[in-house]
């Protein structure tokens, strides 16, 4: 019974500090970047980091992702890949864009097709 207690105790403590930092790290730039939104830093990063973000999932993607040892060099991934790209020149569409590339590659995967 005292086992089982501490055990609750240590995964309600575990949870409960597990909710307070994911808090405070996605409210400590709202705090301390309230006043310098005009910084031109600030207007630097938000114009150009989005961009590389992607461009760094995107890589990484392929690189993990990828079956290299098919005949056409990683066209499991290559195919949502672009898939996504064409969706979101089309109707610029995030959630869209992510689902159109998950679901192929899901289904690809799970079908074993490449």
């Amino acid at each position: 019974m005292a086992e089982n207690l501490f055990q609750n105790y240590y995964l309600s403590s575990f949870i409960a500090v597990t909710v307070l930092a994911t808090f405070a790290t996605r409210i400590i730039p709202f705090v301390f970047f309230e006043r310098h939104t005009e910084h031109p830093l600030i207007k630097h990063l938000g114009r150009y980091l989005p961009a590389a973000v992607m461009a760094l999932l995107a890589i990484v993607f392929l690189q993990r992702s990828a079956t290299w040892s098919l005949p056409v060099v990683g066209l499991d991934a290559l195919i949502p890949g672009v898939l996504v790209v064409l969706v979101h020149l089309w109707r610029s569409n995030a959630l869209l864009s992510i689902a159109a590339g998950t679901l192929p590659y899901m289904a690809i995967q799970q079908a074993g097709l490449f």
